[in-house]
């Protein structure tokens, strides 16, 4: 193995660190949620329309970054 792809996490880990900090960002907007309204259902329906919501946001946000070229960030980083 190279040391280059030592360097590089896994698809399992990704994914698990993926799922893992939905759980914690949903968890702190239920939190949120109960303490502006007082009441854990409707805190918990806001929970679930927010982890909805984000994967379906970030599933566009990837896509849209793969129409970005693979080293076009860094060719403009270097222009300025």
């Amino acid at each position: 193995m190279t040391e280059k792809s030592e360097l590089r996490e896994s698809h399992l880990r990704s994914v698990l660190k993926g799922v893992t900090w939905r759980i914690i960002a949903t968890s702190t907007t239920v939190a949120i949620a109960y303490f502006i309204t007082g009441e854990i259902g409707d805190a918990l329906k806001i929970g679930a329309i927010e982890f909805v919501g984000k994967v379906f946001i970030y599933y566009l946000h990837e896509r849209l970054w793969q129409m970005v070229p693979r080293g076009r960030i860094r060719s403009i980083v270097k222009k300025v």
